[in-house]
């Protein structure tokens, strides 16, 4: 998987297809359990700091772990 686009070289909306691409949906919570790792919130809404070009996105993951 390619890295997390810049925010200076790339659109919001970029940025939000790359994070639909790396955290896909499967629709089965018991398996992934994406969810669970962003306190309850989906991937779009955990990132939003990042799509909306706030904060990178490895100060984002950080918050995360």
């Amino acid at each position: 998987m390619a890295t997390a686009p810049e925010i200076a070289l790339s659109t919001s909306e970029e940025r939000r297809q790359y994070i639909k691409e790396r955290f896909p949906c499967i629709a089965d919570c018991d398996m992934c359990g994406l969810c669970k790792v962003f306190h309850g919130k989906d991937p779009e809404t955990a990132y939003k700091e990042y799509i909306d070009g706030e904060k990178d996105f490895l100060e984002v993951s950080q918050s995360y772990r």
